[in-house]
């Protein structure tokens, strides 16, 4: 039987979520720009077949709200499921988090490739679409099959779970610190430079509960951790020093509120994981580790804040909670 060659490009849909990319201005830049328009703005993605645009939001990226987020990251995750690769344009304040989110929600083969923009559209070297060009090429190839959702951004792509907005004004604004891109685009050609591991997805019913993210510094103590808990917060996370460290007094903090609600634990370096038995002084790592804690060391703050609210709205208890973050801590 005559093998049957795999098509060399798959389509795309853009679903347009605001953002800088999607701004323009004689003076201060305001929403401006839908889904049409954005692809109107590229001749090379205007006349590309398969190519088709939706748009789901204007807001800009700091005023996409949990509710907000979960909607984006299903109609990603829904289209991706059709068999159609998925670029989403959005806000870069808070695109780590909604990309992050998608990747817990997809399981399927096809790509998700999050892009947006530092300069706004009508700025001089905009930015945006170029970042759309990469982002397509890199939604449409086959090549990134079973990657789940990547960000591409300075013809840089990069796994959702390590990426983190690094520069708040250059155009090379995302890095992924612990371990690099996964790959670049190149003259619309995608080259990878590794693997990424997939995760079981997660099914959240809502991002409704209330997390908080508490940071340990020189010489914190618990009273932060204990106003969060007095402000009704569903579970924490805790943000220590180096690689597992802590003041007495938060960690204290942090193990008398693992008694009421979650405390997901992770660390400030941005290329960080969580040591086991370097150190021996109070509040080292081995104190940490016999807390019980949830222990997220190589996830971002924003990130761990994410996971931890879809595996509350999916209903997770204590022992599924521990399985989604055992991962996280290799």
């Amino acid at each position: 039987m005559r093998a049957v060659e795999a098509p060399k490009t798959r389509e795309v849909v853009v679903l347009a979520a605001g953002g800088t990319i999607a701004m323009a201005g004689d003076g201060p830049a305001v929403p401006a720009l839908d889904a049409d328009a954005l692809i109107a703005a590229v001749p090379t993605l205007a006349h590309r077949p398969g190519l088709t645009a939706r748009s789901l939001t204007g807001a800009p990226g700091v005023l996409i709200s949990p509710a907000d987020a979960l909607r984006i990251a299903r109609a990603a995750r829904d289209a991706a499921l059709t068999g159609t690769g998925v670029v989403v344009t959005h806000g870069t304040d808070t695109l780590e988090e909604t990309a992050f989110l998608t990747d817990l929600l997809h399981g399927g083969e096809c790509p998700i490739v999050f892009t947006g923009a530092i300069r706004p559209a009508s700025a001089p070297g905009a930015d945006g679409p170029a970042n759309l060009l990469d982002a397509v090429a890199a939604a449409a190839t086959p090549h990134t099959a079973d990657l789940g959702v990547l960000v591409a951004f300075g013809g840089e792509l990069h796994a959702a779970r390590d990426v983190r907005k690094v520069d708040s004004v250059s155009p090379l604004a995302f890095g992924s610190p612990r371990l690099g891109p996964v790959g670049f685009v190149r003259e619309g050609v995608v080259e990878l430079a590794r693997v990424v591991a997939r995760r079981p997805p997660l099914s959240p019913a809502s991002l409704d509960a209330t997390v908080h993210v508490v940071h340990a510094g020189l010489g914190t103590d618990g009273t932060l951790v204990r106003a969060a808990l007095d402000a009704g917060a569903d579970g924490l996370v805790g943000v220590v020093l180096g690689a597992g460290h802590s003041p007495p007094g938060f960690l204290e903090a942090l193990i008398a509120a693992a008694e009421r609600v979650p405390v997901v634990v992770t660390v400030r370096p941005e290329r960080g994981a969580v040591l086991r038995a370097t150190y021996g002084f109070q509040g080292a790592e081995g104190d940490l580790r016999a807390a019980g804690l949830l222990l997220a060391g190589t996830l971002s703050p924003a990130a761990a804040r994410i996971k931890l609210l879809a595996a509350l709205g999916a209903g997770l208890d204590r022992a599924g909670l521990a399985g989604a973050f055992a991962v996280d801590d290799p």
